[in-house]
């Protein structure tokens, strides 16, 4: 009888699933309200079990974009757990706004519980100008035909500096997107929009404000980020 060979994870990210799981679970913790006042659900400990297996398909399902050396693996690691929430809410017939609203407000509240003063000091190295010339530089790397070879299910983006008039610091156009291909490759589509919404809490629980006014998953050429920041409180 042959042997059957499991899928298993990129050990770029094997390395970091402690740390995944974690986030995981403190996630369902902060939605479990939610989950029962608005997707009205009962079995709690049956669905937080469900999305931590679903999550361990997810795992095997990431693509492996570069590891350290590309700012995106991280993008990855950080939101595509939500597909196995978006994933399994779905099966139980939770509709897609409630699971877009339940995933925004426990992302937002697990941001906001890293202290202030960290989640500034994230968001200046961001705005800073030596992290711009680095998005300016892996954004031309992006683009080159052997990048896209090596990691075809990466994202393919410009840097966009400010023009006469523009009131944004910098910008990025994504031409190509990893969660669009993910989706597509593993039948999500239907929930993509609601991993795109996560944008804007991310970079506010840093005092970042992002103007996005069209994405790929909508069906727009690009998705079209813009970056200035919050004023202060």
């Amino acid at each position: 009888m042959a042997e059957i060979i499991h899928p298993t994870a990129h050990p770029s990210y094997e390395s970091h699933r402690a740390a995944m799981e974690a986030a995981m679970l403190h996630r369902l913790g902060l939605a479990e309200t939610m989950l029962r006042e608005r997707a009205h659900l009962s079995n709690i400990e049956t669905i937080r079990q469900e999305v931590m297996n679903e999550f361990d398909i997810v795992l095997t399902q990431m693509p492996y974009v570069g590891g350290a050396a590309s700012r995106m693996s991280d993008f990855f690691m950080r939101l595509l757990g939500f597909m196995a929430i978006s994933r399994v809410l779905r099966r139980h017939g939770v509709e897609l706004s409630v699971i877009g609203d339940i995933e925004r407000e426990t992302y937002q509240a697990q941001l906001l519980s890293v202290p202030e003063a960290e989640r500034m000091a994230s968001g200046q190295q961001f705005m800073s100008a030596e992290n711009q010339a680095l998005l300016r530089e892996q954004a031309a790397q992006s683009a080159t035909e052997n990048h896209q070879q090596e990691f075809p299910q990466d994202f393919v983006y410009d840097f966009v500096a400010p023009g006469p008039g523009d009131n944004f610091e910098f910008g990025i156009n994504y031409k190509a997107c990893g969660f669009c291909k993910f989706a597509a490759c593993h039948g999500d589509k239907e929930i993509l929009p609601n991993i795109c919404g996560l944008d804007f809490v991310a970079y506010a629980a840093r005092g970042i404000h992002l103007e996005r006014t069209q994405t790929l998953a909508g069906g727009a050429s690009h998705c079209d980020f813009r970056f200035s920041k919050l004023p202060a409180n």
